[in-house]
């Protein structure tokens, strides 16, 4: 996939030399961390990758033990995992049960349809028509956008809705097995699909892929929904395999795709009916199919969750799931040590991403100097959201949503399943520095100086934020170099 090329910037308005000049200095900042002491920089480090950054509360926490801090994060996670989100009633509708969502949609869809066969010249029912113009003029799709979007952004940046690592492995996970609201009815189940994911984040692979190919999103998104023995669509099975499970270089053919591709027709949605999910036994393939050299036989709906499950359980998917959770929380490029450690952990606890997860923190890796991390544009904005102490008002949301439009990261809309790239080459940019000064400015005009972040800032930093007048040292504080990194 190609980098994404960030427009030219458009400063919302003309900052202080200072403040670009602290950006540019991006490669300069940031403190030494040989092992996981309770220095500045290893608080930062556990704060800033099994979260969003530090929060006053986190990084006095951390303090007594950074290593420790970040292991119980884990298990944290693992626990709010298993609880339903803390999501404020006035957004929650997102989140309503998928069923319902699926029924929802089939209403909306129908209301748009007869009101436009009345435009084009069809008998209308008055009284039918206003509750028709009624259902659509609620913008169903453009308030579970709307919402979803906003509950991500109040999760990431929260403690106290979201527990952090939990926020931060939903974002890595939605990243993996993305679906995009550039397809209109993934619009109706984006946030509800997020919410699927954070359940199992921290449970085991297998578990979380089959969520991730019932769900409702996944299956309208990659044309899941649409394939049958009579009309093969052969996407969601190639991206399972490619993307999802094995890896490109993960051993399978062309016969394999189109094997997997039979073996899973019959996965689909009945709308009409408010099934979110459907197994259709007339549209399966009920002919046996050989997929990577293992025969399956008619077994309806069960066949697919086999292949999905062997899938899971594969060598190569272990390397390869194991590789970008290391690339996400460790590296850019991380060891062949690392690497093969990490994968056998995934393939002697079954995929136990708990297990993983715990075993990075383990890791010298995780805390060494050499091993560096650049923030993404969501890191970036869920941090600086982070540091203010959450979002405050909806200016804050669409701040930030207009922000990660802009640069390049829009939320809940990456048009492709392969999702964004993490690596510091793809976001590294002097226009996209200079969007994150302009993002930080505005929020922290509007915010106490977070002077805890103080101690995390390099003295060349400091010195030049001092420098400063008041009103705009909070935004320097968050466009300094030093909080690029994590």
């Amino acid at each position: 996939m190609r980098a994404y090329r960030h427009p030219a910037p458009s400063p919302v308005w003309q900052k202080p030399v200072s403040c670009l000049a602290l950006a540019a200095m991006l490669c300069l900042g940031g403190q030494a961390i040989a092992q996981a002491d309770s220095s500045p920089a290893a608080v930062w480090r556990a704060t800033s990758r099994l979260g969003y950054g530090p929060s006053p509360a986190s990084a006095q926490a951390a303090q007594t033990g950074p290593k420790a801090w970040a292991l119980q994060q884990i298990d944290g996670a693992y626990a709010a995992s298993q609880k339903p989100p803390n999501i404020p009633e006035e957004i929650a509708g997102f989140n309503a049960p998928v069923d319902d969502l699926a029924r929802d949609l089939h209403t909306y869809n129908e209301a748009r349809k007869r009101l436009r066969e009345r435009a084009a010249g069809a008998p209308a029912n008055a009284q039918e028509a206003e509750a028709d113009k009624v259902i659509v003029e609620e913008r169903f799709l453009r308030e579970m956008v709307r919402t979803s979007a906003t509950w991500r952004v109040m999760a990431c940046s929260d403690g106290a809705l979201e527990q952090p690592l939990l926020a931060k492995m939903t974002e890595f996970w939605f990243n993996h097995f993305n679906v995009s609201i550039t397809k209109g009815p993934t619009r109706a189940f984006v946030g509800s699909y997020a919410a699927t994911l954070r359940s199992q984040a921290l449970g085991k692979f297998e578990d979380l892929v089959l969520a991730s190919a019932r769900h409702p999103a996944m299956l309208l998104y990659l044309d899941q929904a649409q394939s049958n023995v009579r009309g093969l669509n052969e996407n969601y099975a190639r991206e399972l395999m490619e993307l999802h499970t094995l890896g490109v270089n993960g051993g399978y053919t062309q016969a394999d795709v189109r094997e997997l591709a039979r073996i899973l027709t019959g996965w689909t949605v009945a709308l009409g009916q408010g099934k979110a999910f459907a197994f259709n036994p007339r549209q399966h393939d009920t002919g046996d199919k050989v997929l990577l050299g293992q025969s399956f036989k008619n077994a309806g709906v069960q066949e697919g969750e086999d292949a999905i499950r062997m899938l899971a359980r594969h060598p190569a998917t272990a390397r390869r799931v194991t590789l970008r959770l290391a690339q996400a929380f460790v590296s850019d490029q991380p060891s062949a040590a690392l690497q093969t450690k990490l994968a056998d952990t995934f393939t002697r606890t079954q995929g136990d991403i708990r297990a993983v997860m715990q075993a990075i923190v383990e890791s010298p890796e995780f805390w060494s100097a050499d091993s560096s991390l650049f923030k993404t544009p969501l890191d970036y904005a869920c941090s600086v959201l982070t540091a203010q102490g959450g979002v405050k008002d909806q200016r804050d949301v669409q701040q930030t949503l207009g922000f990660l439009s802009q640069a390049g990261q829009p939320m809940h809309a990456w048009p492709t399943p392969d999702g964004y790239k993490t690596t510091a080459a793809t976001w590294l940019a002097p226009e996209a520095l200079t969007r994150r000064a302009d993002y930080a400015l505005n929020l922290g005009g509007r915010m106490a100086e977070p002077t805890y972040l103080q101690s995390f800032l390099s003295p060349t930093s400091r010195e030049r934020i001092a420098r400063e007048s008041p009103n705009l040292r909070s935004g320097l504080m968050l466009a300094s170099p030093d909080f690029m990194n994590k």
